[in-house]
């Protein structure tokens, strides 16, 4: 316990390995040779086209969309004290979607790209989040919280899909709302990768911070942690980091939860050592659920965000329950 780089080291080859195998396997299985020839540009062009015009970008979406969700999980949780706190539970996710979603609906693309709006839609939901947690509300309050900004903002996604006048444009957004990373480009990457880069680095930045908040605000202050700049750079890493992964992928839950959960016997509730660890358990969950969503058999291909919920919510409904049977047992949170 307590070894973080050696568990970050083997994350980061099982990100690779996920990686891998979400390039070899598909409707057309490749070899292993194969798949390396294309990555370093030898293979012939049909399969070069296939792995990296096709899959590989489809990959490192995924793997970029993990890793935001899962350092946002892991930071939130230290920022707020409560090992329920993410992005999708908190209702970050829902706002970014609705962000998004208005611009293109409202005919303002060209005055506000999507983005931009997503991010924007992420920051609001963040900071209302960070105030109410401000208050030092219980536990349910806080979810209850999340779980009415989520309520809202789909009401108004369903609004707005009422007053479209475009049908065949809401049949896109709603399959884009349910999460999925198909069909994204170089293109698609070259904005988003640097935005959730971004975002990660001014979380990461705050992790000793984080810890000694960890403590409580009082004691936190006295030893010299600004409190406000904290918080301040946690919500706009979460944010940015949130918006442009649903911006990237729509509305993907329940990842950053996992994640942290997953590390957190090898880190123990320190967020600053969560952070990095959990965005690469991240990564790897969605670049593996992505991966099974295009070899799943059916009509057509199941939604990344379907398939995430049907993981997440159970674990999130378990990871609640423990919670209460500990305080029922009169055991306290470390």
């Amino acid at each position: 316990m307590r070894h973080p780089p050696i568990l970050t080291l083997w994350l980061g080859l099982a990100c690779l390995l996920a990686v891998g195998v979400s390039l070899a396997v598909g409707e057309v299985a490749l070899p292993v040779g194969e798949v390396l020839l294309a990555v370093v540009g030898g293979a012939d062009p049909l399969t070069q086209t296939v792995v990296s015009e096709l899959r590989l970008p489809r990959a490192v979406a995924a793997l970029t969309v993990g890793v935001a969700l899962g350092v946002s999980g892991a930071a939130l949780q230290g920022l707020l004290r409560n090992p329920l706190a993410e992005p999708g539970v908190l209702g970050v996710s829902a706002a970014a979607v609705l962000g998004a979603a208005l611009v293109p609906q409202a005919g303002l693309t060209a005055l506000i790209p999507v983005p931009v709006a997503a991010i924007v839609g992420a920051l609001a939901a963040t900071v209302l989040v960070a105030m109410v947690a401000q208050a030092g509300v219980p536990l349910v309050t806080l979810v209850l919280v999340g779980v009415g900004v989520s309520s809202l903002a789909g009401a108004l996604l369903a609004l707005l899909v009422n007053l479209s006048p475009d049908p065949m444009s809401l049949v896109e957004l709603l399959r884009w709302t349910m999460g999925s990373v198909a069909h994204r480009s170089w293109a698609d990457l070259s904005w988003a990768m640097p935005l959730v880069v971004f975002g990660v680095v001014l979380m990461a930045t705050q992790g000793r911070a984080l810890a000694v908040l960890a403590l409580g605000e009082e004691t936190a202050t006295t030893l010299g942690v600004s409190v406000p700049r904290v918080r301040l750079a946690v919500v706009a890493g979460a944010g940015l980091a949130t918006g442009a992964a649903v911006a990237l992928a729509g509305a993907v839950g329940f990842v950053g939860l996992v994640a942290a959960h997953l590390v957190r016997p090898w880190v123990g509730h320190d967020p600053g050592r969560a952070m990095l660890p959990a965005g690469l358990a991240g990564g790897v969950l969605l670049v593996l659920a992505d991966t099974g969503v295009r070899v799943l058999p059916g009509p057509q291909e199941l939604n990344l965000g379907v398939l995430a919920a049907l993981v997440g919510a159970p674990a999130f409904i378990a990871i609640a329950l423990s919670r209460a049977t500990g305080r029922a047992g009169g055991q306290t949170d470390a």
